[in-house]
C-alpha cells in the first residue's frame, strides 16, 4: 500500500491505509515515549504521519476519533503519579526542506495579513534530541515537574528533577507563577561514561544519549537518576503569572537570568536567509556540540504575533521545526586506520568524532579503498566530484537503515590549510609484509599469509562461524584471546587443545572465565566437531571468493576429501583437470585460481595437511532416483527457463543425480536450452550434444 500514491487512493484503500498507520504510529509513540525504547527511525516515522496526514486531508470523511494528527506523544508510564498541565505541552510541525520553510514564513505573514515588504524576526535555535520536561516555580520554589506525556497530562518526575545541576530549585525574581519549560538530555561524554559504567556491571547498555536521557530521568527511585549525567536546557514557558517579556528573544534572555540554561546558539533572523544560514551553521557544528540534535526551531518573536497567530489541534501556528536529514550528519575524521582481514585484504576505515545518525551513536565509517580515499570509483573515474579525504575533513556520513555508514562526500571550506592527501600504506601494519595491488584487483593485499597475525585471527574466526565448524563455546573472542595468548595459531591445534592444556600446570579450567565443566564442555564440543561434511571444511578454509554456495556445489562435483584435493592440484595448470573445475556451475577463473592457489602455496597446504589429520571427512551425499534417466550425466542450462527457476532446475537435477556444470564441453552430456540461448547453445551444436528446451527437459526427467 505504501507504494500507492495518496492521490491514487481508492476510499477503500485509504481506510485501510488509515488503519495500518494508525496502529503503527501508536505503537511508536507508546515504544518511543513511554518504553523510552523506540522501535522506527525518526525517518520512518516522520514518514508515516506525513502519510496519515495527506490521506486524511484527502478523505476527511474517514478521520477517525483516535486520528495521531490530534494526539501528542504518549499516556504517561505507570508508576509514576499524575500530573494535568495547567497549559497544554504541544508538539512542533515539522519542515524537511527549504521550500517548507519558504511555506511557513507565507503561511504566517498571509494569516497575520502582514505585507512582504513589512519584516517578521524569528529566533532560531537548535533542536535538542531529549525529553521535554516542564517545571512549575511558586514564590520562586520548585514544586513540581512533570514529563510531556500525551499533552495533557504527564508524568510527576518532581524527585528526579531535583537532582539534575541544570534545575534551580529557587529562582530570584521569577513571577509568581511559573512554569519553565526545556529539553532534559545528556552529553555525548556523558552518555559514553554511563554505557561503559553499564557494561562493567552487565546492566543495560542504551543506543542514543536521547534514550539513556528517558530512561535515567524516568526511574522509579530518583537516587538512580541522580547518579545519571542529565542535563537540562530550558527554551520555553507554560502557564506564568506575569509576562517574562515582550519577544521570545527577551522570554529566554529573563529565563537565563533566573538561573537556566539557555542554549548560546539561538539566534534572531529576519529573513528565510538568515534563517536557512544560521540552519546551515548549526548543522556544520552538529558534530562538535557535545550533545544530539536533530534540527533547528524557528519561532516568531514577537509575543503578541504568537498570541494572535495561536494553535491548531496540536502544534502552534507560530513555530515550525526544521530537521536534519535523518540519514545525514557532518562530523571531523580524526584519523584513518587499516584493519587487514582474512583474505589478507587492507580495508581502510575512518575514525570519527561521534554523532548520532539515524538514531544510532556513529564513530567509525567505511572508507572502501584507496580509489575511494583518492576520490576515485573502481574504473578510474572521479566520486564526490573528484574530491579526496584526508585526516582532519569535515565529512558528511550517510546511514541509512542497517547500512554501514559511509562518507558521503567532504566540505573543502573547512579543509585545514596543513592537510596532506592520505597515503595508503604499501605494507601490512601488523607484519609488515608487502600489502599489493593486483591488476584488476580493488584492494591491496597483505602477502604475509598465516604468519600475519590480523590474517591468522581472521580466518580463526572464520573457521569456527556458524556456517563453518560452529563450536559450541569457541566463538571469536575465545578465539582472539586463545590466539593472542600462544594457544591456537592455526586450525589443527583447535583439535590439540585438550591435549596441550586438559591438564597439566596451564589447565584451560583455570584461565579466567573458565571453569572445570566449562572447560570440558568445549573440549567435548570440539571432539564432536571432528567428523565434519566435505563441503562445510572447504568453507572453513576461508579461501579467497570460495563462499558457502560455491563450496557445496564443489563438494558435489568431487565427492570426497581425495577426489577432490588431487583434482585441485592437478588444476593449478592447464588441462582436463583445470577444464572440469570451471565446468562446475558457478566456478569461474577467479575462483579457480584460488582455490589452486591455497592447495598449490606449501605453507598454506601445510596448515591444511595438519588440520586434516585430526578429521573424519564426510562425503558429500548424493540422493539419486532408482529409475534417473540422468544419474552421473552432466548437464548444463543456458537461456531462460519459464517454469522454473535456474536454482530449481540445478537443484532438480542434482537429486537425480546429475552433475550440473557451467559450462559446455566435451564430458557435457546434455544441454538444456531456453530462449535466448547464445553461445552455448552453438558450441553444444558443433561437438554434437544433445539439446532439450524445457519441455524436453521435463518430458525426460517426468516432469
Amino acid at each position: 500500500m505504501a507504494e500507492i500514491s495518496v492521490s491514487s487512493l481508492t476510499n477503500a484503500e485509504a481506510e485501510a491505509e488509515l488503519t495500518r498507520l494508525g496502529d503503527l504510529i501508536a505503537q511508536a509513540n507508546t515504544a518511543y515515549h513511554t518504553e523510552d525504547s523506540p522501535e522506527m527511525s525518526d525517518a520512518a516515522y516522520d514518514s508515516a504521519k506525513r502519510r496519515y496526514a495527506e490521506i486524511e486531508a484527502r478523505f476527511p470523511d474517514l478521520k477517525r476519533a483516535d486520528s495521531p494528527t490530534g494526539q501528542v506523544g504518549a499516556a504517561p508510564k505507570e508508576g509514576f503519579g499524575k500530573v494535568r498541565h495547567a497549559q497544554r505541552m504541544m508538539s512542533l510541525a515539522n519542515a524537511f526542506t527549504d521550500e517548507d520553510l519558504s511555506d511557513f514564513r507565507s503561511r504566517v505573514r498571509s494569516y497575520l495579513n502582514i505585507p512582504a515588504d513589512q519584516p517578521i524576526a524569528f529566533t532560531a535555535e537548535p533542536k535538542i534530541d531529549g525529553l521535554s520536561l516542564s517545571l512549575r516555580y511558586e514564590d520562586g520554589k520548585l514544586v513540581q515537574a512533570a514529563t510531556r506525556g500525551d499533552g495533557e497530562v504527564g508524568e510527576n518526575v518532581t524527585a528526579n528533577a531535583r537532582t539534575i545541576d541544570d534545575i534551580p530549585e529557587t529562582l530570584t525574581g521569577a513571577p509568581e507563577v511559573l512554569e519553565v519549560r526545556g529539553e532534559v538530555y545528556m552529553s555525548h561524554a556523558g552518555f559514553a561514561a554511563l554505557n561503559e559504567r553499564q557494561a562493567e556491571r552487565g546492566g543495560k547498555t542504551f543506543a542514543n544519549p536521547r534514550n539513556a536521557a528517558a530512561g535515567s530521568l524516568r526511574q522509579l527511585d530518583a537516587e538512580i537518576t541522580r547518579a545519571r549525567p542529565l542535563r537540562f536546557f530550558a527554551y520555553a514557558w507554560g502557564e506564568v503569572s506575569e509576562p517574562l517579556a515582550e519577544t521570545q528573544n527577551g522570554a529566554i534572555q529573563r529565563l537565563e537570568l533566573l538561573g537556566f540554561q539557555t542554549n548560546p546558539l539561538t539566534a534572531l533572523c529576519t529573513s528565510s536567509v538568515e534563517m536557512l544560514a544560521h540552519y546551515h551553521e548549526i548543522e556544520a557544528q552538529r558534530a562538535t556540540l557535545g550533545y544530539d540534535i536533530d534540527g533547528v526551531v524557528y519561532k516568531v518573536d514577537d509575543l503578541a504575533l504568537q498570541q494572535r497567530l495561536g494553535y491548531r489541534s496540536t502544534t502552534p501556528r507560530w513555530a515550525m521545526a526544521h530537521k536534519f536529514p535523518a540519514e545525514l550528519a557532518w562530523t571531523r575524521l580524526e584519523a584513518i586506520d587499516i584493519q587487514v582481514g582474512r583474505t589478507g585484504a587492507l580495508s581502510p576505515v575512518a575514525r570519527l568524532t561521534p554523532v548520532t545518525v539515524g538514531g544510532v551513536v556513529v564513530s567509525n565509517a567505511t572508507l572502501h579503498n584507496e580509489d575511494y580515499i583518492a576520490g576515485r570509483d573502481s574504473k578510474g573515474e572521479e566520486i564526490r566530484g573528484g574530491k579526496d579525504i584526508r585526516v582532519g575533513d569535515w565529512v558528511q556520513i550517510y546511514r541509512a537503515g542497517d547500512v554501514i555508514p559511509k562518507v558521503a562526500d567532504v566540505d573543502l571550506d573547512k579543509r585545514p590549510d596543513d592537510s596532506q592527501p592520505y597515503v595508503f600504506p604499501t605494507n601490512c601494519p601488523e607484519c609488515h609484509s608487502d600489502a599489493l595491488r593486483e591488476p584488476g584487483d580493488s584492494a591491496r593485499r597483505c602477502s604475509g599469509g598465516m604468519i600475519c597475525p590480523a590474517q591468522a585471527v581472521e580466518k580463526l574466526k572464520h573457521f569456527v562461524s556458524r556456517s563453518a565448524f560452529d563450536i559450541d563455546g569457541l566463538g571469536a573472542k575465545q578465539v582472539e584471546a586463545f590466539y593472542m595468548d600462544g594457544w591456537i595459531r592455526e586450525p589443527a591445534e583447535i583439535f590439540t587443545l585438550r591435549d596441550r592444556y586438559g591438564s597439566g600446570l596451564q589447565q584451560l579450567k583455570n584461565r579466567e572465565g573458565w571453569g572445570e565443566k566449562s572447560a570440558t564442555n568445549l573440549f567435548d564440543a570440539i571432539d564432536d566437531k571432528r567428523k565434519i561434511p566435505l563441503s562445510r571444511l572447504l568453507f572453513a578454509l576461508g579461501i579467497r571468493h570460495v563462499g558457502e554456495s560455491a563450496s557445496a556445489l564443489i563438494a558435489h562435483h568431487y565427492g570426497t576429501w581425495d577426489s577432490m584435493e588431487r583434482a585441485l592440484v592437478a588444476a593449478a595448470e592447464p588441462g582436463q583437470a583445470r577444464a572440469d573445475l570451471i565446468s562446475i556451475d558457478g566456478v569461474g577463473e577467479v575462483m579457480a585460481t584460488s582455490l589452486t592457489a591455497a592447495f598449490a602455496n606449501s605453507a598454506e597446504r601445510a596448515t591444511i595437511d595438519r588440520l586434516v589429520q585430526h578429521l573424519d571427512i564426510q562425503d558429500a551425499k548424493r540422493t539419486v532416483a532408482a529409475d534417473s534417466p540422468v544419474a552421473g550425466k552432466t548437464v548444463v542450462f543456458t537461456g531462460s527457463l519459464e517454469k522454473m527457476t535456474r536454482a530449481e532446475a540445478k537443484a532438480r537435477a542434482e537429486s537425480l543425480g546429475a552433475k550440473v556444470a557451467g559450462s559446455v564441453s566435451a564430458k557435457t552430456d546434455l544441454l538444456v536450452a531456453g530462449p535466448g540461448a547464445g553461445s552455448k547453445a552453438k558450441k553444444a551444436g558443433e561437438l554434437g550434444i544433445e539439446t532439450l528446451d524445457e519441455d524436453g527437459w521435463l518430458a525426460l526427467i517426468g516432469g
